[in-house]
C-alpha cells in the first residue's frame, strides 16, 4: 500500500477524524481526546472530530477546534453478547445505525486523516463500509492506533482472525501507530502481519498527559485511589477500604474517585464504609479533570489501564497497580513489564495475594518507592510529539519524515 500525497486537502485547514468505538470504559475516548488536543495545539488551523460510543462523552470538556459526535451506545451483557444501551433496537439494527452515522460523518466532514482506535473493522464490523468508501473515493490517510498492550498473543490472534481484522489492516491502513515503545512490549506479537504491514508500524512512545492548567489540589498529603471508569473496579476499591478499616494507623488519607460506570448499588455500599472511616478516606464522583487530583497526590493506587498508566508516568507518581486479569490480560502484562522496569509496584494476586494486609503493606511502602522519573527511559513519554510530527508529515505528503 502506498501513501502518496493527500488529495483531500485543497488548501483548506486540516481536518482530523477519530473513531473510538467505546463499548466499555473511558480509555478509548480519553486517548482520542488527548491526541486531538495535541494535534490542534500543534497546528492552530487544524480541527478534530471524535466519533465515540461513550455514554459519558458529554461530561468531558473538549479543547477549541475539537468536537465529538456521540454514536448510539452499546453495552456488553454478562454472557458476552452486546445490546443497545438505551434505544429499543436490536444489536444488528443499532450497529447498522452507527455504521450509517459514521459514513455520513466521514462524507460531510471529509477528513484528511482518519485515526481508528484499536478496532481495525470497528465494533462488529461497522467501520468496513466507511473504509471501503474512503479507499475508493478519497485521499484520506487511514491510521490504525493501538495501545501498548492489547492482549496475550494467542488470544489476540484468535480475536483478530474472528473479526477479519488482519485482512482489514493489510488492505486499508496506511500506517499503524503503537502508543508505546517496542523495547517495552510489542502488541502485534502473535499477529500474522505481512512484512509490508510490519514496515508501516510506528512506535510513538506513551501519550503524556498535558490537558491545560492544573487546578488547586485538595488538602495534602493524600493518596489517590482511582479505578478508572469504575465498571470493573469493585475488587480494588474494596481492597483499599478494607486496608483502612483493618489498620487505624494507615496513612496518609485517601481520596477515592468513583468512576462513572460504578453501579449505584455498589457506590451506596462504599459510601457507607467511607463515612465510617471518619475522613481517613473521602470519596468524590467522576472527575473529568482528574489531572488535578493526580498532580497533588503523594502516591496512587490504581488499576492498570493505559490512560491511568500514562497519568502515573506524566505526573511522576509512585504507584501501586492492581491489574485486572479478566476478560483479558492486558493490564497484567502492562503492570508486569512496568514493575520489571522499576516504574511502578504491582499487587499480583498469585504472588502477593489480594488481601487487606497486602494492600496495607503496599500503601506503607509507597514513600520508599522510586519515582518513575528515576528509571524512565528516553522517548518513553514522547508519543504526542511523535504523533503531531507524523500528522504534519502526512499532511505535507512527506512519506519518509518522522519515521522510526
Amino acid at each position: 500500500m502506498s501513501l502518496g500525497k493527500n488529495t483531500v486537502n485543497t488548501g483548506r485547514a486540516p481536518r482530523i477524524l477519530f473513531y473510538s468505538h467505546d463499548t466499555f470504559g473511558l480509555g478509548h475516548l480519553r486517548r482520542s481526546r488527548a491526541l486531538a488536543a495535541a494535534i490542534t495545539q500543534a497546528d492552530p488551523t487544524a480541527s478534530a472530530l471524535i466519533l465515540t460510543g461513550s455514554p459519558v462523552a458529554g461530561r468531558f470538556t473538549f479543547p477549541r477546534r475539537v468536537d465529538h459526535v456521540r454514536l448510539p451506545g452499546v453495552t456488553k451483557r454478562a454472557d458476552g453478547s452486546y445490546a443497545a444501551r438505551t434505544i429499543g433496537m436490536g444489536i444488528d439494527e443499532v450497529t447498522d445505525l452507527r455504521s450509517g452515522l459514521i459514513q455520513t460523518a466521514v462524507q460531510q466532514f471529509n477528513p484528511d486523516i482518519l485515526i481508528v482506535d484499536k478496532e481495525p473493522t470497528g465494533f462488529r464490523g461497522e467501520l468496513l463500509p466507511t473504509l471501503e468508501y474512503l479507499e475508493n473515493n478519497c485521499g484520506t490517510q487511514l491510521i490504525l492506533g493501538l495501545r501498548d498492550v492489547l492482549d496475550e498473543p494467542e488470544v489476540l490472534a484468535a480475536e483478530w482472525e474472528r473479526k477479519e481484522a488482519i485482512a482489514a489492516t493489510e488492505r486499508f491502513y496506511h500506517e499503524i501507530w503503537v502508543y508505546g515503545l517496542n523495547s517495552i512490549y510489542d502488541p502485534t506479537k502473535g499477529l500474522p502481519l505481512s512484512r509490508s504491514a510490519q514496515s508501516r508500524i510506528h512506535y510513538t512512545g506513551y501519550l503524556r498527559r498535558d490537558l491545560g492548567p492544573v487546578g488547586e489540589p485538595p488538602e495534602q498529603p493524600y493518596i489517590l485511589i482511582t479505578p478508572g471508569g469504575g465498571g470493573d473496579g469493585k475488587a480494588m476499591v474494596n481492597l483499599v477500604l478494607s486496608a483502612y478499616e483493618k489498620d487505624p494507623d494507615l496513612s496518609p488519607r485517601a481520596i477515592l474517585v468513583y468512576g462513572p460506570f460504578l453501579s449505584g448499588e455498589l457506590r451506596e455500599e462504599f459510601e457507607t464504609r467511607v463515612a465510617a472511616l471518619n475522613g481517613r478516606v473521602t470519596a468524590v464522583g467522576f472527575e473529568s479533570q482528574i489531572e488535578t487530583l493526580f498532580a497533588g497526590a503523594a502516591g496512587v493506587v490504581c488499576m492498570g489501564g493505559y490512560n491511568t498508566f500514562c497519568e502515573v508516568l506524566s505526573f511522576d507518581k509512585r504507584a501501586v497497580i492492581v491489574p485486572r486479569t479478566t476478560p483479558r490480560l492486558e493490564q497484567w502484562i502492562r503492570a508486569s513489564r512496568a514493575e520489571g522496569l522499576g516504574l511502578v509496584r504491582m499487587l499480583d494476586e498469585t504472588r502477593d495475594g489480594l488481601t487487606p494486609d497486602a494492600m496495607i503493606k503496599a500503601i506503607r511502602a509507597l514513600p520508599q518507592q522510586s519515582l518513575p522519573s528515576q528509571t524512565i527511559r528516553a522517548g518513553l513519554l514522547d508519543g504526542l510529539d511523535y504523533v503531531t510530527d507524523r500528522i504534519d508529515a502526512l499532511l505535507t505528503g512527506e512519506k519518509e519524515r518522522a519515521t522510526g
